[in-house]
């Protein structure tokens, strides 16, 4: 398992890890203040079938922490430069939470030329219930705040108590009582991600809406939701519907129960994307 590093034509150093191998490369982008740590059960469960490459986006995990570029579609531009770094012409691409977006906007500037198979975990296609939306539309695009909710949030997060309202607002992702050491790990790794960084990134990926991107992504896809989630997977299947042919898989609350499957139950979650994306080896 290689840790890599490369610096961004802004100059921000981000950490990433490649399997290496002879698979098929997946590229697997993580959340709003998580890091490439929540794949821990992914790099070794995909491998060696496929070549598994993730990454602590700035201001996250191990990577630099500057004080600038923290918006969706930067955090696009540096997927573009780690796969071009990697010279990867063709990939497998797997969002979670905020990373689903990142990938969004990657295929609204850079189109899905590079991309064979898109895996989208958990992420509604707006996270901002804005005035102009109807409640039916909001219901569909999964909006799970309201703009001064959304602007409250901002504000606590980068107030003094800051530490706790993330800790809050993490466990709010699990449903019913989660095993206490998965909740102190994801607990844990959204630490490395400062307010300067978070509070301005938060808002722009709460900001944007998604629904105009969907129709155009012309690569398979899988949509996976969770029952046990704060996504309300009618959100994934609004998803699943409106991106061309694609699936959706919504995994019981007796099989993973939160936000986070791949770690919950890491066999069922390989499971569902190996197979997948075994499709397209074949």
């Amino acid at each position: 398992m290689g840790m890599g590093q490369l610096t961004t034509s802004d100059g921000v150093r981000l950490v990433y890890r490649d399997s290496g191998g002879e698979g098929f490369p997946l590229v697997m982008l993580h959340g709003w203040g998580q890091t490439q740590e929540m794949f821990r059960h992914q790099t070794a469960g995909q491998a060696p079938a496929r070549r598994v490459i993730t990454v602590d986006f700035r201001g996250h995990g191990h990577s630099d922490k500057p004080h600038h570029g923290y918006r969706i579609a930067r955090f696009a531009a540096d997927v573009l430069e780690l796969v071009d770094h990697l010279g990867l012409d063709r990939f497998d691409a797997l969002g979670w939470s905020m990373g689903s977006s990142v990938w969004w906007s990657f295929i609204d500037q850079y189109g899905t030329g590079r991309i064979r198979r898109f895996v989208s975990v958990d992420q509604p296609a707006a996270v901002a219930a804005v005035p102009w939306m109807s409640t039916e539309e909001q219901e569909q695009s999964g909006a799970i705040i309201d703009v001064a909710g959304l602007v409250a949030l901002g504000a606590q997060l980068a107030g003094p108590d800051g530490e706790r309202v993330r800790y809050d607002f993490v466990r709010g992702m699990f449903s019913g009582d989660p095993d206490p050491e998965l909740l102190s790990f994801v607990g844990e790794q959204i630490k490395s991600t400062p307010a300067h960084a978070g509070v301005p990134l938060l808002f722009d990926h709460a900001a944007q809406d998604w629904r105009d991107v969907l129709p155009r992504i012309d690569v398979p896809t899988l949509v996976i939701g969770c029952d046990g989630s704060h996504v309300h997977p009618r959100s994934q299947r609004f998803v699943a519907e409106r991106i061309p042919d694609a699936r959706l898989h919504v995994f019981p609350a007796g099989v993973a129960n939160s936000h986070f499957p791949f770690l919950e139950n890491p066999a069922a979650f390989n499971a569902v994307v190996g197979t997948f994306l075994a499709h397209a080896d074949a």
